[in-house]
């Protein structure tokens, strides 16, 4: 995990080096600053400072892995990565379910309703999708 928070603490640098720059030179109508912007590139550098932080706290408390050593050979990083669960169905459902939702306001507040009512079934099916049928434990 500390190689990839070397990606993004740069990257953080980056975006906060811009937000100043594009402070200071983003005016419009003479002296008008431009908020929308800077508020933009200002989260950006605090977003990118964040997942660079959790990565680097994360890599503190696990072990090496062999990316993360100069000394590491190919086959250091043979084995089980981890686990990957089976195709499932249930992703899809909470998706048609969160389009429900979000189309509600759109067309009436029934179908808000309906959706939350959907997206509990759809929700509920993916959280225990593994106590039944073929991948049960």
């Amino acid at each position: 995990m500390k190689r990839e928070s070397w990606i993004y603490y740069p990257l953080s640098a980056f975006f906060i080096m811009m937000t100043v720059v594009y402070f200071f030179l983003g005016r419009y109508d003479g002296n008008k600053i431009e908020w929308a912007g800077t508020a933009a590139l200002a989260l950006s550098g605090l977003m990118m400072a964040m997942i660079g932080a959790v990565f680097h706290l994360t890599g503190r408390k696990m072990d090496d892995r062999p990316e993360d050593r100069q000394d590491a050979e190919v086959y250091d990083g043979a084995g089980d990565i981890g686990f990957f669960p089976p195709a499932s169905i249930w992703p899809f459902w909470c998706a048609v379910t969160a389009g429900l939702i979000f189309l509600g306001p759109v067309f009436g507040w029934w179908l808000t309703i309906l959706g939350f009512g959907f997206g509990a079934f759809a929700l509920a099916g993916w959280i225990y999708q593994y106590y039944r049928g073929d991948y049960s434990h």
